[in-house]
């Protein structure tokens, strides 16, 4: 579960909704049932634990729940499983012309089962187009260490884009070919959809 600390003091969550085989097998965790969004006083966000951010299916549907920012803390083994996410993280930041944050774990937890070693490189990315970060990354942290990234978001920047960007994925989505539904299941206590 993912937790969302708001500046009034309300505290938001949003369950795992696809669990790696690792969680499976030695913790038995178990995915949760829906799709959050949050009204926050800086815009619509959406949390998407770790291995979520690697289904772009979520993504599509939180932008149409009106979400601009995708918080994603994560904890990758290796630098190799860090990767994936980062490359999806990114994808996700283009396909859907949201700003993509990624905050992951690093050092060692030598007595915590499957979490004796770490890697992270943190980051703030961004659609990759004109207006926006020359590599389409706002702020990185250094790999391996302790560290914050800081950087302003212009969420209009996000609404110029969709007008006038050199492309425009959102806008430019084949909905006479193909559309994506998301199918509402019974709600865990404590779970929900839109937040407002």
């Amino acid at each position: 579960m993912a937790f969302l600390f708001e500046r009034n003091g309300s505290v938001q969550r949003q369950y795992k909704l696809h669990i790696t085989p690792d969680e499976k097998r030695w913790w038995g965790v178990e995915g949760g049932d829906d799709l959050r969004v949050f009204s926050t006083d800086r815009g619509r966000i959406c949390l998407l634990p770790g291995y979520d951010i690697e289904f772009p299916e979520l993504g599509r549907l939180a932008v149409e729940k009106g979400a601009r920012l995708f918080f994603v803390p994560f904890c990758a083994d290796e630098r190799q499983d860090f990767l994936r996410l980062s490359f999806c993280a990114r994808a996700r930041a283009v396909e859907n012309e949201v700003y993509v944050v990624t905050a992951g774990t690093v050092g060692n937890l030598p007595h915590v089962e499957n979490m004796d070693i770490q890697y992270a490189e943190s980051a703030i990315y961004t659609p990759s187009d004109y207006g926006f970060a020359r590599d389409g990354v706002a702020a990185q942290c250094t790999p391996e260490a302790e560290t914050v990234a800081i950087q302003d978001l212009d969420l209009e920047a996000l609404n110029r884009h969709r007008q006038e960007g050199t492309t425009t994925n959102w806008n430019d989505r084949r909905l006479d070919l193909y559309s994506l539904r998301e199918k509402v299941k019974k709600r865990k206590k404590g779970s929900g959809g839109v937040v407002e």
